[in-house]
């Protein structure tokens, strides 16, 4: 906010930026600025002021002398109006290092990242993407993009996630040097299987899902296991064939039928699945065997030649499934990484919740702001160098993370308010009567921290001493006779009379705002604004809040990030009927 003080322009910037640098000091130091330190601040920002250090001088005591007289809650309450800036610190100080990958070896690593494309990335999706392309990176190897899409029955892809995966990847600011499709691999899925077969680590099951499970349970031998390997290769070309139905048949992979953990022993390797009634969105019913997971998981990450996987804990199990197929192979089994499931409190992530909310229009769609999908992060304005923060100051521990919409609110924050710049929104609009032997006009900068940027004028249309503006109900409530307030870039005025609120000129002086403690009021004009309508989450539900705004407004472009003065951050959603239309994103 630009605001004047007596004395020249150039005296009356040195006092702003004087004022900025004693708030951030007393805030720093128990709510009382030192003279000596806000000079440096001063001259360090601006050297060509050393020639006239005893004018300075005399400015910034000035300055540190209304500092000093407030509160620390007026302190900050003014610092938050005018420069809220200077209060976001850095989520983390210095970035934390990843540890070293074990057994890696710079030019030889290679990570993957290898989603299901039955819906939409999720915050807890990033994690596994960011750290494998950043071990990519930092060992200066490969990262490879792989779409994990063989059970078109119960995981059904969705042909249109194939793309937006990709778009939130670009999003991330990741790049895959290499990409594959597993529903256009089943080629070498059934060589691999027909191997096994010939080497008799696998064979063919012909008993019924509930006896399988049985005997799994109960750790008993499968009969099937013991029939001749010409037996389960032919009954493995049948399978191909089609002459088996669903559930009539599956390949199960040898390993120990009284292992400890019931789902390894002897686990699926594929089962048919009726794509007639369940076609694939890219091959149709070409194919009715299908691999499970961990068979064409282990395949591809040996002949894709991956060194490392970070994935969820959840997978430990998988790990020692796939070993077996590392095991008869000969091939060594790549390091895998466990960390804990990320969950942001207050957000949907479980697919199944968001795929079931959708469906019974209990959400918009995937970009739902409710939810936390990336392309909904992204819609209310959450910047990709946030998720990246996030992700990778939690690291790859073991144990989950519990992060707070307010942590990822403050990663986001620090990058999004040197961009976002300022313009006045007000809500629940009530006319206000100005009074004023002057002409009333504002000059107020798109960012206080960049003048750079420019400024624009609002002259209120005068009928002889009066104008009208709008300000928030909030604010006109707790007017009382007398009660004194700053209008934003504009003067200092005083209520004269409640009913209908009229409140009368007093000075142009920021100083005198300072000095009286006045709270600043976002405003505007009566007739020179546009109607906004604000999107936001409250309570779990969505709320569309109206109000106007200032008609700088119009000049915004879909996407634009602003920040909304003493409501918070903002992201242009559309325009409907001439009138913009956001998302909010956080304070």
């Amino acid at each position: 906010m630009v605001v004047s003080v007596p004395g020249t322009s150039s005296e009356s910037e040195i006092y702003e930026l004087s004022l900025k640098y004693a708030l951030k000091n007393a805030l720093d130091h128990g709510g009382k600025a030192q003279l000596e330190a806000v000079v440096k601040k001063v001259i360090g920002e601006k050297p060509e002021l050393r020639g006239r250090i005893r004018e300075i001088i005399g400015i910034v005591k000035k300055a540190v002398e209304d500092v000093n007289k407030m509160s620390i809650e007026e302190q900050r309450r003014l610092t938050e109006e005018k420069w809220p800036e200077v209060l976001v610190k850095e989520v983390k100080e210095e970035k934390k290092e990843l540890p070293p990958l074990p057994r890696a070896k710079e030019g030889t690593v290679v990570t993957r990242f290898a989603p299901n494309p039955d819906f939409a990335l999720h915050l807890g999706n990033a994690r596994p993407a960011v750290l494998s392309y950043v071990y990519a990176k930092r060992y200066k190897g490969r990262f490879i993009l792989r779409f994990e899409d063989t059970d078109p029955k119960k995981k059904t892809p969705i042909l249109e996630a194939y793309n937006l995966i990709k778009e939130d990847l670009r999003w991330l600011g990741i790049e895959w040097d290499e990409e594959y499709i597993q529903s256009l691999r089943m080629k070498i899925y059934y060589d691999h299987a027909r191997k096994l077969l010939e080497m008799g680590k696998a064979y063919v099951c012909t008993h019924s899902p509930k006896e399988v499970s049985e005997m799994r349970r109960k750790g008993l031998k499968d009969p099937c296991s013991d029939k001749p390997i010409e037996e389960h290769l032919e009954k493995w070309d049948k399978m191909l064939s089609g002459e088996f139905g669903e559930g009539e048949a599956i390949l199960r992979i040898k390993t120990d039928y009284r292992h400890r953990d019931p789902s390894v022993r002897d686990w699926i390797a594929f089962r048919i699945i009726d794509t007639d009634r369940h076609p694939h969105p890219l091959v149709g019913s070409k194919y009715v065997v299908w691999p499970t997971y961990n068979f064409a998981c282990a395949i591809d990450d040996h002949l894709m030649g991956i060194t490392h996987i970070l994935r969820a804990k959840e997978h430990q199990t998988n790990t020692v499934k796939q070993s077996f197929i590392y095991k008869y192979f000969g091939w060594e089994q790549p390091e895998a990484i466990h960390f804990g499931r990320l969950n942001l409190e207050g957000t949907v992530l479980s697919k199944s919740k968001m795929r079931e909310g959708i469906e019974r229009k209990l959400y918009r769609g995937w970009d739902d702001p409710r939810l936390g999908t990336l392309i909904a992060l992204r819609r209310r304005g959450i910047l990709p160098e946030a998720i990246r923060d996030l992700v990778l100051d939690v690291g790859i521990k073991p144990s989950s993370a519990r992060i707070s919409i307010e942590n990822l609110h403050a990663y986001n924050r620090k990058y999004l308010e040197p961009i976002a710049n300022r313009y006045m929104f007000v809500y629940e609009p009530t006319k206000v009567k100005l009074v004023s032997e002057k002409p009333l006009r504002a000059k107020i900068p798109y960012h206080p921290s960049f003048p750079e940027r420019g400024y624009r004028e609002l002259a209120l249309e005068m009928d002889g001493k009066s104008a009208f503006i709008y300000l928030c109900a909030d604010d006109v409530e707790k007017f009382t006779v007398g009660y004194e307030f700053r209008l934003l870039g504009m003067a200092n005025f005083r209520v004269e009379s409640l009913n209908p609120p009229v409140a009368v000129y007093v000075s142009s002086e920021s100083s005198y705002a300072v000095s009286k403690k006045l709270p600043i009021l976002q405003w505007v004009p009566e007739h020179d604004n546009v109607p906004v309508t604000v999107l936001r989450v409250v309570g779990g539900d969505l709320v569309e809040e109206e109000g106007l705004a200032e008609l700088a407004v119009r000049n915004l472009e879909k996407g634009s990030r602003v920040q909304f003065f003493r409501y918070g951050f903002v992201i242009l959603d559309s325009w409907r009927d001439d009138s913009p239309y956001f998302y909010y994103t956080h304070d």
